[in-house]
């Protein structure tokens, strides 16, 4: 750690901000960490993004990409992608997660994401993605799956899957994410929800949502980030304001059929409740994160929700038999 902090000092240094102490806030759930940096009335951010483990190329081509768009994402100051250091704009503290919790009105900044997503998804394909983005492809989607079965089940259970439990889980999961061929594709950002989003006060329109942690986007279904929004791991979001978010994206795109938009969402959030299910059992048991498992009731709680859809019937099913309701929570002896 004393040798990156050297690193550190230099690249701050080179940029213009020698001699200021970064204050470290809270990391999330990679090896990225960040810092703000404060000189008088100047003000910016630094991502510490050690590779190999992380790789600061995608955050910098899709934050660029986004700005030339009009939308609100950190302007970059300074960047050294060999060492992993990024030196990007301060947004400031207003997340929509702090804005949630000192009481400001939930319906209205939901909204406002969701008009953000209805001016992208607008756009044609050629405008809205960047050349070369990867897509959200069967395999990436299964892989994701399976963290449920790799993590959640053993540490949950205390077994293993046979073999045709596994091969059913997949054959459920490719049946299902095989069939999105209704819905229309768009830049996906993937981790749109309320602490990666921001109100910007100066800002009018969109453009008052400011953008953060899109390194992962995708080429995908355009409901995905719309299920994100309102199916959140870490917040549970009222009927209204879900109900509301889904009429407003479908009053901009007619074209949609409602019916095709609910079932893709339930399929989608399935995939990602499970996937996220898994990623935060990883972090408490692999990364030593233990504070992610308070979320695992709720998106167990949306995960069942999601298998509540007629389509869904054979993966609840498989769930019922494989995971009981009693081993659908945190196990005895882990705390956060």
């Amino acid at each position: 750690m004393a040798n990156r902090t050297e690193q550190i000092n230099e690249f701050l240094e080179s940029n213009g901000w020698g001699g200021v102490s970064p204050q470290a806030l809270t990391g999330d759930a990679s090896f990225r960490r960040y810092f703000r940096l404060q000189d008088g009335e100047r003000r910016a951010m630094l991502m510490d993004a050690p590779p190999p483990k992380e790789n600061v190329v995608p955050f910098l081509e899709i934050a660029r990409h986004l700005s030339g768009l009009g939308y609100s994402a950190p302007e970059i100051y300074a960047e050294d992608q060999d060492a992993g250091f990024i030196l990007l704009e301060d947004f400031g503290d207003a997340t929509f997660t702090h804005l949630l919790s000192a009481g400001t009105e939930e319906k209205s900044l939901y909204l406002l994401a969701t008009d953000v997503l209805i001016d992208l998804h607008r756009r044609p394909m050629s405008e809205a993605v960047p050349k070369n983005l990867p897509e959200y492809d069967l395999g990436k989607l299964m892989s994701e799956a399976e963290l449920f079965t790799d993590w959640f089940i053993p540490w949950a259970t205390g077994g293993t899957l046979s073999e045709n439990a596994k091969t059913d889980y997949r054959n459920n999961w490719q049946s299902l994410l095989s069939d999105q061929e209704a819905i229309p594709t768009s830049l996906v950002l993937r981790d749109y929800h309320v602490d990666n989003l921001m109100r910007l006060d100066n800002s009018k329109g969109i453009a008052a949502c400011g953008l953060l942690d899109f390194q992962d986007a995708v080429v995908g279904p355009v409901t995905y980030d719309v299920m994100s929004l309102i199916e959140d791991a870490r917040r549970d979001v009222s009927p209204e304001t879900a109900a509301a978010v889904k009429a407003r994206y479908l009053e901009a795109f007619p074209a949609i059929d409602p019916v095709e938009f609910d079932r893709s969402i339930a399929i989608l959030g399935a995939q990602r409740h499970a996937k996220v299910i898994g990623i935060f059992t990883r972090l408490c048991v692999r990364d030593e994160k233990p504070v992610y498992l308070d979320h695992i009731p709720r998106v167990w709680r949306l995960l069942e929700a999601a298998c509540g859809h007629a389509d869904l019937k054979q993966m609840k099913r498989w769930l019922d038999e494989h995971v009981p309701s009693d081993k659908r929570s945190v196990p005895e002896g882990f705390e956060t």
